[in-house]
């Protein structure tokens, strides 16, 4: 066997196994009909902290879980603000929003009170290891040395996968939002939960 056809026989098995592992499923988020994890975390809402409960809210509607990658970040801060716009009509359809990342709650209370953001409307609790959004099986990446937020402060988190989540009263996944624009991901979800209140 020459080291020619060795070599193009060792390229072939390296591409083989390689091509295996980019078939291997991707962590994929829960989805409509399964039961959410319960959480409790420290949140913000126009700058203070509180606990906030998922088993509680539940008891007065449906709540919207979006987890987004990071505060004061382009997207994220789309996202926010498009759900503080919309406040009242979650509100009309009976539904609680909460935002969950991986930023600390001093970030958050910056975040929750930023009148060009949240603005006071929508609150954020804080997930700082990442474990409740693994609990609901989304990628959570480490945090990325260098990378600074729209403020030109060190974002020293990881990040979360933007997803949201419509849980019912009965503490099920009725609809899973991702793989959307930001501003598209909050209209979905107000459609969901409108959806939800006409029925």
């Amino acid at each position: 066997m020459t080291f020619s056809f060795r070599k193009k026989c060792l390229h072939k098995i390296v591409a083989s196994v390689a091509g295996s592992l980019l078939a291997l499923p991707a962590l994929a988020a829960l989805e409509a009909g399964q039961s959410a994890p319960e959480f409790s975390l420290q949140a913000s809402l126009a700058g203070k902290a509180f606990d906030f409960s998922l088993k509680e809210k539940l008891k007065s509607g449906p709540v919207v879980v979006y987890f987004y990658p990071s505060a004061y970040t382009n997207g994220c801060n789309l996202q926010a603000h498009s759900f503080s716009v919309s406040s009242d009509k979650f509100a009309k359809a009976g539904a609680t929003v909460i935002g969950v990342s991986l930023d600390s709650i001093e970030r958050l209370n910056d975040f929750s009170s930023d009148p060009e953001y949240c603005a006071g409307k929508v609150a954020v609790a804080s997930d700082p290891e990442g474990k409740v959004a693994k609990s609901f099986e989304l990628n959570v990446r480490d945090a990325a040395p260098g990378k600074v937020d729209s403020r030109g402060k060190a974002i020293d988190h990881g990040f979360a996968e933007r997803t949201t989540f419509i849980i019912t009263e009965d503490g099920k996944i009725s609809a899973t939002i991702s793989g959307v624009s930001p501003t598209d991901n909050v209209k979905q979800a107000l459609a969901a939960v409108e959806k939800l209140a006409a029925q």
